[in-house]
């Protein structure tokens, strides 16, 4: 089965305060470093591969570049990677090919890199239209930025572009929310991503947060039922503009589903390279999953990837909830034929209990979230994860 290649750049210009990811502001030198280390490593992806216990097909169908923000890599850079991927895999001429970039960072030169490594999908962190917003978080780019990249990105030839947007942004209002997706709709691009605000202590704004201080715009954050409301908004809005809804926090236009991200949410292999990256290859005991460090330190010093044991129970875990992420729900024949049907009656209650809630419904094999059981989708999870369990 083809592999999707993913390749950490967790570089960015400015570190936005929302950010959770294992990126930052380095110095030049650390990036070329950075850059010369995931070359080598792609090199060596057979071997390693092997060192893991996993099967490592030459093909290649997905290549995903993110971040941090690629586009803060010299053309030469990037042309470095794409040039290292073509020796050392056999791409798909079909293959999905996508970069991460910030809005104004596609100086004409780094757009004919995209276009001689043959990039057909760009997913722009753009996060909100209303300048005020965008900048209060620490994006650098204007909506204007955004509508002239666009432009600029079909021109050269790259149609397929994703918008990231987040529900719960500092000082954001429904009026100001619903602009960002009436603009979102309006660039006529076939994919949107809608992710709602993360409270946690691995970003400042977070943090923040959980003090109840005032620092980043803290204060001006909706509260979590207003951003629940932006979010069901969301995905009202962009159905009827015939952006449907595939996966929680994904809408797509027919057919322009990202083929990369599939693969994460249907198990099915990838492998990734660089900074805190994570892999999952087919072995003969199943699966093979493995990461990088996700302290850059321990990276650029060599670090070797971990191996992470996948049992049984992990993967059924795994095809539930992953499963239950996408809108077509998780296919129980397709589990009783991985797990066997003994493993099946184990979540009896528990589909009746989210049944009931109102939180999961059911069709014949299928069973598949609610919109409630989206906006509560991780305590779903935990149900699952809780009911697991072999005979």
């Amino acid at each position: 089965m083809p592999v999707g290649i993913y390749i950490s750049i967790p570089f960015c210009r400015s570190k936005c305060s929302y950010c959770n990811f294992a990126s930052g502001v380095f110095a030049r030198d650390m990036v070329a470093g950075y850059v010369a280390r995931v070359c080598s490593d792609i090199q060596r992806a057979r071997p390693t591969a092997a060192a893991m216990g996993g099967i490592l097909e030459p093909r290649a169908d997905s290549i995903y570049l993110g971040g941090g923000t690629p586009t803060t890599l010299t053309p030469q850079q990037l042309a470095q990677i794409f040039a290292v991927l073509h020796q050392e895999f056999e791409i798909d001429p079909e293959a999905e090919i996508t970069v991460e970039c910030a809005p104004g960072s596609l100086a004409p030169p780094m757009l004919d890199t995209l276009a001689s490594a043959g990039v057909n999908r760009v997913s722009l962190g753009v996060q909100s239209f209303i300048d005020a917003e965008a900048s209060a978080v620490g994006r650098l780019h204007t909506r204007g930025m955004v509508l002239d990249d666009i432009a600029r990105l079909r021109a050269t030839g790259i149609t397929n572009i994703n918008i990231d947007l987040i529900a719960g942004l500092p000082h954001q209002t429904a009026a100001s929310w619903q602009t960002s997706l009436d603009e979102t709709i309006a660039t006529g691009t076939p994919h949107a991503s809608v992710y709602m605000l993360e409270v946690d202590e691995d970003s400042r704004l977070g943090r923040e947060l959980i003090v109840g201080g005032t620092r980043y715009h803290a204060h001006f954050v909706p509260d979590e039922n207003t951003v629940a409301d932006f979010y069901e908004q969301a995905c009202a809005r962009l159905d009827e503009a015939g952006v449907a809804q595939y996966e929680i926090s994904n809408f797509a236009r027919p057919g322009m589903e990202s083929k990369h991200n599939l693969k994460y949410w249907t198990r099915r292999p990838y492998l990734g390279f660089g900074l805190d990256a994570h892999s999952m290859l087919e072995a003969p005991d199943g699966a093979a999953r493995f990461s990088t460090p996700d302290s850059l330190e321990e990276f650029m010093a060599g670090a070797p990837p971990a191996r992470v044991p996948v049992s049984a129970r992990d993967a059924l875990e795994e095809t539930f909830f992953l499963g239950l992420r996408l809108a077509r729900g998780a296919d129980l024949q397709a589990v009783s034929a991985r797990f066997g049907t003994d493993v099946l009656p184990a979540f009896g209650d528990t589909f009746a209990e989210l049944e009931s809630s109102g939180m999961l419904e059911r069709d014949r094999d299928i069973v598949r979230l609610t919109p409630a059981g989206r906006l509560l989708s991780n305590e779903v999870f935990q149900r699952f994860i809780s009911a697991a369990s072999f005979p």
